[in-house]
């Protein structure tokens, strides 16, 4: 009996990067103005914060991740 697994897999790529590209195929197929409305959405930004010895340190907002 073999495992199953998922197309993505198969593909070589991970669960997220398959969501951000089907996402992103979705956000370009649509028609104006819902086209313009779901590609705003597509920017991110959230707030990090370095946390020592129990206290939250300041918060740096964050654009974009690096490698």
């Amino acid at each position: 009996m073999t495992t199953p697994t998922t197309f993505w897999r198969l593909a070589g790529v991970s669960y997220v990067q398959y969501v951000n590209k089907a996402s992103s195929t979705l956000r370009m197929a649509l028609r104006e103005p819902a086209k313009s409305k779901a590609v705003a959405q597509e920017t991110f930004a959230y707030n990090r914060s370095q946390w020592t010895e129990g206290a939250q340190g300041p918060k740096t907002m964050v654009g974009k991740f690096s490698k």
